[in-house]
């Protein structure tokens, strides 16, 4: 057995956080700081296994002597740093990011979005009822899964995990320009024409909901999908000799859906067709 050599401990960097001081791994980031402590600051693209992308801008927090907000979730610390989670221009910026993302797309089924809207005063309904909104029909071109950009706040890790950082397929990428910009196949073909190698890669690291899983999307539609009626069991992929986890999803003794754990050493959350929807030979019980 091949011995996995040790890796160099990472220096701490001392840093004050809202006033009191920490410490923190050098070369992790202010929101790596924040959840350490204890701090929570809201964000929806970053995505614990991509690149931060510094798009949704909802993570902003006040360095002192900085002229702008700064993007927790892409900001190193550094020695010295003082740094403010919740100074009244860092809410303020966070309120109207959540007004703005709320009135133009639909955050029913983002994760605490409901609960930050409330938490900052956000107030979607201002801007009244001719506010531009996405208005787009789902796209159900496909047995597996389901592309809702009604839902879709332009986060990118859809293309970022289809692209460079894992699956390097590039079946998606951005299209069109300000309130146009969408996230397209190539030509705006369907999704059975296209590049795609239907891995579900970007379903995993959607915040929003805007990709999902055929089979939630249709339970959702009919009022019997209950995430707080679902077990989750962690397993091995039995495909391939791989060993890739996988973590079954479970409501009413079916599987309604697979993800993969972002911790494994292995796929670090990422799956193949295969171990990510090739699980119906399970509900056989003919």
């Amino acid at each position: 057995m091949t011995a996995v050599p040790l890796q160099p401990p990472r220096r701490l960097v001392d840093l004050t956080l809202d006033g009191e001081p920490v410490r923190a791994p050098e070369g992790s980031t202010l929101l790596d700081a924040c959840r350490a402590a204890g701090k929570d600051v809201p964000t929806l693209c970053q995505g614990d296994t991509l690149t931060p992308k510094n798009a949704c801008r909802v993570c902003v927090v006040e360095v002192a002597g900085a002229r702008t907000l700064a993007p927790a979730c892409s900001r190193r610390v550094e020695p010295g740093m003082e740094v403010r989670t919740d100074t009244e221009r860092a809410r303020h910026s966070r309120k109207v990011v959540l007004e703005l993302l709320a009135s133009s797309v639909d955050l029913s089924t983002t994760p605490r979005a409901a609960e930050w809207i409330e938490e900052y005063g956000a107030e979607p309904v201002r801007f009244g009822p001719d506010a531009a909104r996405v208005d787009e029909e789902p796209k159900v071109d496909n047995d597996l899964y389901v592309r809702d950009y009604d839902k879709c706040v332009l986060c990118y890790k859809c293309v970022d995990a289809c692209g460079e950082q894992w699956q390097n397929t590039f079946a998606i990428a951005v299209a069109g320009r300000g309130f146009d910009a969408r996230i397209s196949t190539e030509h705006d073909a369907p999704l059975t024409d296209s590049a795609c190698v239907y891995c579900g890669n970007c379903i995993e690291v959607c915040p929003t909901g805007a990709l999902s899983f055929r089979s939630e999307f249709d339970m959702r539609a009919a009022g019997t999908w209950d995430e707080s009626a679902q077990t989750r069991t962690t397993t091995v992929c039995a495909y391939c000799g791989v060993g890739c986890n996988l973590t079954l999803h479970v409501q009413d003794n079916e599987i309604v859906k697979v993800t993969s754990p972002h911790d494994n050493p292995v796929t670090h959350g990422n799956l193949c067709i295969k171990g990510r929807f090739g699980y119906q030979h399970v509900q056989n019980r003919d």
